[in-house]
């Protein structure tokens, strides 16, 4: 399994998402899209760099992709002689800290459309392209697509089944055993749940319990399956011997870093949700909001 199977790349699957609308509706030009993502190939003479600001090195990348784009691509035109005789002029987008908002020199900031004008950005800030792709998502979909969302245990619940584990997918700063205890509370089967932490020789005993609670109805908590690398074949063969002819109420919960050594299919086959610490004010509220209950409310002696 690939690490990048295991983490969620939300800002990847949002760029896809809003480039195969646009390659849809006829708005994505193919070429232009596979510049951008696999850059120049192919040897070509580099001149004698005439820019004060750009090391040997960096002119012969910059000038590679500029005049590849305008040999293979209509739009970019004219680029090549135009960075050569203007190449001052690029002098602000290289320097500045916020290069994905500044405007391109001359007539390209009006020629070129937001895509087109990333090329150009990768070409002398490949560093700020990340930042770019999440501007240019926002202005296609909308911010909510960059933003990630308030983490909602009893949604991901709904998806899961006797046969279909839940896993978080830990990252650094995040604990998701709080909110798992506290979901569990609220569902009634706090005295119903069996937790080991895996490592070497746990794995018979985790076995153990994922058998009992398969028939009394129980849930059973894996934590840290990245420390138990070689009980992960086992933890594939139980996870696929699972059928809906157990205890209904039966849940096995995994918590794992992102590892080569996780089984693919049981990836595959289960409820992947990750816990990030919120960032910023507005992720911190929203938060505390999701938290509340009605009985909270309820139970308030003020009005």
């Amino acid at each position: 399994m690939c690490r990048s199977l295991f983490e969620k790349d939300k800002l990847l699957f949002s760029f896809k998402l809003t480039v195969n609308i646009l390659a849809g509706d006829g708005k994505m030009d193919q070429d232009e899209m596979r510049f951008f993502l696999a850059g120049p190939s192919g040897d070509i003479p580099i001149p004698q760099n005439p820019t004060k600001f750009l090391s040997d090195l960096d002119f012969a990348e910059t000038y590679k992709q500029i005049y590849k784009m305008n040999e293979i691509l209509p739009a970019y035109a004219g680029i090549e002689e135009y960075f050569m005789k203007s190449h001052a002029e690029f002098e602000t987008l290289y320097n500045s800290e916020t290069p994905e908002l500044e405007p391109l020199p001359g007539i390209w900031n009006k020629k070129l459309h937001a895509f087109q004008r990333m090329i150009v950005l990768k070409a002398f800030r490949p560093d700020k392209i990340t930042l770019a792709i999440q501007n240019y998502i926002i202005k296609i979909l909308g911010k909510q697509f960059v933003e990630p969302p308030v983490f909602n245990l009893a949604k991901s619940f709904k998806d899961s089944s006797i046969s279909t584990p839940l896993i978080f997918v830990l990252s650094t700063g995040s604990d998701p055993v709080a909110d798992f205890m506290r979901f569990a509370e609220e569902m009634n089967m706090q005295k119903k749940i069996d937790q080991i932490s895996l490592g070497r020789g746990q794995g018979p005993k985790a076995a153990a319990m994922i058998n009992d609670n398969l028939t009394r109805g129980g849930w059973v908590l894996l934590m840290n399956c990245h420390l138990a690398v070689s009980w992960m074949p086992k933890l594939e063969q139980i996870v696929e011997s699972i059928d809906d002819t157990k205890h209904r109420d039966f849940r096995l919960w995994l918590t794992s870093m992102p590892s080569s050594a996780f089984p693919v299919s049981v990836l595959q086959n289960s409820v992947k949700m990750t816990l990030e610490p919120p960032s910023g004010l507005k992720q911190n509220v929203l938060g505390s909001y999701e938290a509340l209950d009605e009985n909270m409310f309820g139970g308030c002696t003020k009005p």
